[in-house]
């Protein structure tokens, strides 16, 4: 009986595959697929192999060549392989030409991130949120689902119910899609009530890409206990605290993390929680600097935020953050190669575009607890002029306050 249990709790055993094409070349491949690993840590799976091709484009019937998919196919069958994971969204074409010749499971990168956020999400909200990101994705590719009709072409009458079939499966789904969206808007409507019960209150929201250790600086800021985890999606729903530096209250939000690749469905059900970064008075740009590619990072989440704050900018301060975990490879002096971003030190770094920023960027560890005193101290500074805006007859209580030490707060 007790291995039996063993058995149940064992994770999938996964191969991974991507494409090398002109838009996305080898390093960036391997960058995407190191994060698809990561995906499928999350979810639970192990990756046992990872399968690449150069190609134009992907194959339009099996996403990679005929040659690699025998290759793939070898391997999964000499290595009891269950589970095939994709990069790139497939179609339902895609999808059914695939797992006919792999016979296994397919998920694509959009499946697999969906499945995490069935995993983690907890309250009502998040669980509608995924619900309706679920029927969007699964609406057009209805029809893989029944291609086991294809085979009964000789059947009378096969072909008209298996059409009917999926015209219903697709009504059902849309009437749902309908349900959910209506529910969001009433759970939205609630959470626009508890906004504007809170006040006028300065709101600071936390925002970054996923991983980069939002959760953790909000635990540190509010003393609080929120679920922090070196997994993607730790967070899904949002958590807010009241937070005060010195004597300024202000409220402190965390937000579910963004992603490259985040299908536009899945933003869009996301709305109501997303809202609170819409209703910010200040971002904090969570920033992880010992990402080897943490620009790249940085230009998602602000595409991001461009689409859900419609383009309007926001006051923020860019936290760039895990200064403990930066590593760096000093160049030899006789090694005439071109430096890449391995060579460069922090310092470097930071006399670079950052120096520009000033006051809007400060570095620290929050898990080590390094310079949070100059994180609070510019939250203090950006918080007290937006509240001072709404209660300018508040003034002299900063004025005895503004030359405190942070430090014991």
């Amino acid at each position: 009986m007790k291995d039996l249990i063993i058995d149940k709790e064992i994770s999938e055993r996964a191969v991974l595959v991507g494409v090398i094409t002109p838009a996305q070349n080898e390093a960036k491949a391997n960058e995407y697929l190191d994060e698809l690993a990561f995906l499928a840590d999350t979810a639970g799976a192990v990756t046992e192999k990872r399968f690449l091709q150069k190609l134009p484009y992907p194959d339009s019937r099996t996403f990679v060549g005929k040659g690699k998919l025998a290759e793939i196919k070898q391997y999964v069958e000499d290595n009891g392989i269950g589970m095939a994971i994709f990069d790139d969204d497939l179609t339902s074409k895609q999808v059914a030409n695939i797992e006919r010749e792999l016979q296994i499971k397919i998920l694509d990168r959009t499946s697999l991130i969906l499945d995490i956020f069935a995993k983690r999400a907890q309250t009502a909200n998040a669980k509608a949120q995924v619900e309706l990101a679920q029927y969007q994705y699964l609406l057009p590719r209805l029809t893989r689902m029944w291609t086991h009709l294809e085979r009964q072409r000789g059947g009378i009458g096969m072909r008209g119910p298996g059409e009917t079939q999926i015209e219903t499966d697709r009504r059902i789904i849309l009437d749902k899609i309908s349900r959910l969206k209506a529910e969001l808007k009433d759970i939205d409507r609630q959470k626009s009530l508890q906004r504007k019960n809170r006040g006028k209150l300065t709101r600071v929201a936390l925002v970054g890409y996923t991983n980069v250790g939002k959760s953790t600086l909000m635990n540190l800021l509010s003393k609080s206990d929120v679920f922090a985890e070196n997994k993607l999606f730790a967070t899904l729903d949002t958590t807010v605290r009241k937070v005060i530096i010195d004597n300024l209250p202000f409220l402190l939000t965390d937000t579910v993390g963004f992603i490259r690749k985040l299908p536009t469905h899945l933003v869009e059900s996301f709305k109501s929680t997303l809202d609170e970064v819409r209703d910010a008075d200040l971002l904090l740009h969570v920033v992880d600097i010992s990402h080897p590619n943490f620009e790249e990072q940085i230009e998602v989440v602000n595409r991001t935020l461009a689409d859900v704050c419609d383009g309007a900018e926001k006051p923020m301060i860019m936290v760039f953050n895990k200064i403990d975990a930066f590593t760096y490879t000093p160049k030899d002096e006789d090694d005439l190669t071109e430096r890449t971003r391995e060579n460069v030190s922090l310092d470097e770094l930071k006399e670079t575009w950052m120096n520009r920023m000033g006051s809007d960027a400060v570095f620290i560890s929050a898990k080590k607890g390094i310079n949070i005193d100059e994180l609070k101290q510019k939250i203090y500074e950006k918080a007290k002029e937006i509240h001072l805006t709404r209660f300018p007859y508040n003034d002299f209580l900063f004025q005895k306050y503004d030359s405190e030490d942070f430090s014991d707060q």
